[in-house]
């Protein structure tokens, strides 16, 4: 089976490939079914080695992604210094062939590149990255003035689906107050946030020229998404970038 990939809408140069795989297309079974990509999910490892060899294959990739230890934290590591599976929430390059990537299942999946395809960047952004200040620490270390970014947001939970504490909202808004705009009140004590506004609201902050995606529901669409708060024992969805070698 094809890998089903979702491809952002901007305008980057040809040389930049990037998008988000799907839960369709891999070997794997039960609440990981199918195209688990993560090896710390207790998947048969076997499975999600298939899975990432047929992701591979199937993107044509330069070589195999920079996976990340991802800890809900703030620093990106480089691609060109740094060694795959390293303790980060994004990966930075500059240098062709490096395949950029995060894993999510509700988080928010960045990615970041310039309007000459010269450097690119995949971020993971869960509500404590956010708050952590991931989407900032990404920007600054991006060459291009911010004016010239592209960002694109992938699949993650929606506004429908994603319910926080008082203390969450309370952590955004004591940052910035209008980040009040991407919570609306729910039950007591509890509000419905928006983690693709919250993260447009700090792309903005960043001066960052052009903001695409945020369309998704990783807990509404079952059959394309994995979604860690929606299984509990559930895969992961990779977001890739790269630039291709010339």
């Amino acid at each position: 089976m094809t890998i089903d990939l979702i491809e952002p809408d901007w305008p980057a140069p040809t040389q930049v490939r990037a998008g988000t795989t799907t839960r369709l297309g891999g070997v794997s079974l039960g609440g990981f079914e199918s195209l688990n990509l993560a090896q710390h999910v207790e998947d048969d490892p076997h499975a999600v080695a298939e899975n990432r060899k047929r992701l591979s294959q199937s993107l044509a990739l330069p070589g195999e992604p920079f996976w990340l230890t991802q800890i809900h934290g703030c620093d990106i590591a480089l691609g060109e210094r740094d060694s795959p599976g390293c303790q980060a929430d994004g990966v930075y390059t500059r240098q062709s062939g490096v395949v950029c990537a995060v894993l999510t299942a509700d988080c928010l999946p960045l990615l970041l590149t310039d309007r000459d395809g010269r450097e690119v960047s995949a971020v993971h952004a869960g509500w404590r990255g956010l708050a952590s200040g991931i989407i900032e620490q990404a920007v600054a270390r991006m060459s291009a003035p911010a004016e010239s970014i592209l960002a694109w947001m992938g699949p993650a939970i929606g506004p429908a689906a994603f319910e926080v504490g008082d203390e969450v909202r309370e952590v955004f808004i004591k940052q910035a107050k209008e980040d009040a705009l991407a919570f609306e009140a729910g039950r007591p004590g509890h509000w419905w946030a928006d983690i693709y506004q919250l993260a447009r609201q700090r792309l903005n902050r960043s001066g960052v020229g052009f903001i695409s995606g945020g369309d998704y529901c990783t807990v509404a669409d079952r059959e394309r998404f994995f979604s860690y708060r929606r299984d509990g024992v559930t895969g992961r969805m990779a977001s890739l970038i790269w630039l291709e070698r010339g």
